[in-house]
């Protein structure tokens, strides 16, 4: 009875292997490789699941990315002024607020908030109905659409002078922790993508090695008629090469699908706005076949030819 993954000799065609070594092109240096065994279901297990693992670390850098940069651009277009100043001056240093807005370049449009944009904004954190009168909540002036040409320090300095209970705040302390953030979930997950790439290449080795220590009877054999490391660890490069991008062509189409059933905007609260691929980074999603190919050629060619040049 023969083992899985493990070649009989006195079955197997001497001559015609020898043909197909010194003829790659034909086909049958495949065969020293084993067709079946725990070899070929660990390079497509481990293809597979890395794959599936690198569309979601590639997604989520992707995501945080767009994310953070649609929060930055958004908070960097609004200014919000706030005026805590006693009730008898309260009408007073706004009129002096507005008046400075107008004659302050590049500031866009400014509108006072009235009592129910107000309540709104404290819903999230008293709830509905907020008594507004009852609470000593500042008047807001919001600014939006400013341009490249608004100094928020310059106007910072005027409204010092001129409405001195007026406090201008440009979202400088919320964008800097967005922007910090998102950078180091980016470098996060291309740190993930480069630990999957690499985890990959073990298991392929590992898998080709084991390949070859199996067969290393036919391997003695193959170089007493005069086959080369080469021409045999070319034979192995081709088998895992494939195995690798099957494995890794399901394991991207089942990241892609789970990707596309991630709750969208409505369903999320907003909170998962943009996870997955949007346009041309789709496109990247396809490269991960092609980089487990590429990473199961390499992988295998340094495992083959480092082990026939230590077993002689």
């Amino acid at each position: 009875m023969r083992k899985p993954g493990k070649f009989d000799l006195k079955s197997l065609d001497f001559a015609a292997l020898w043909r197909g070594l010194t003829r790659p092109r034909s086909g049958v240096a495949d065969r020293v490789v084993p067709p079946t065994g725990f070899t070929a279901q660990l390079t497509l297990f481990a293809a597979g699941a890395m794959a599936f693992l690198a569309v979601f670390a590639l997604a989520l850098s992707l995501a945080t990315g767009r994310l953070a940069e649609r929060w930055s651009e958004s908070l960097a277009q609004t200014v919000t002024i706030r005026i805590s100043a006693p009730a008898d001056q309260m009408e007073t240093q706004l009129n002096a607020v507005l008046e400075a807005l107008k004659s302050t370049p590049g500031t866009g449009e400014a509108s006072v908030l009235g009592d129910d944009e107000v309540e709104k904004l404290l819903e999230p954190w008293f709830g509905p109905d907020v008594p507004v009168d009852a609470l000593p909540v500042p008047q807001l002036v919001e600014i939006t659409g400013s341009t490249s040409d608004f100094d928020a320090e310059a106007l910072r300095l005027r409204l010092q002078a001129e409405a001195p209970d007026a406090v201008l705040d440009d979202h400088t302390a919320w964008r800097k922790p967005l922007v910090s953030a998102a950078s180091r979930l980016r470098i996060l997950g291309l740190f993930s993508l480069l630990l999957i790439a690499a985890t990959s290449g073990a298991m392929i080795t590992l898998a080709a090695k084991a390949a070859l220590a199996a067969n290393g009877q036919v391997i003695r054999v193959l170089r007493l008629i005069g086959a080369r490391d080469i021409t045999i660890a070319t034979a192995f490069v081709r088998r895992f090469t494939r195995r690798a991008a099957l494995g890794s062509g399901a394991g991207t189409l089942l990241g892609l699908l789970a990707v596309l059933a991630l709750p969208g905007m409505n369903e999320a609260g907003g909170f998962l706005t943009g996870l997955g691929f949007v346009g041309w980074s789709w496109l990247l999603a396809l490269l991960i076949r092609v980089v487990a190919a590429g990473i199961g050629f390499f992988a295998t060619r340094w495992a083959a030819l480092k082990m026939l040049r230590e077993v002689r």
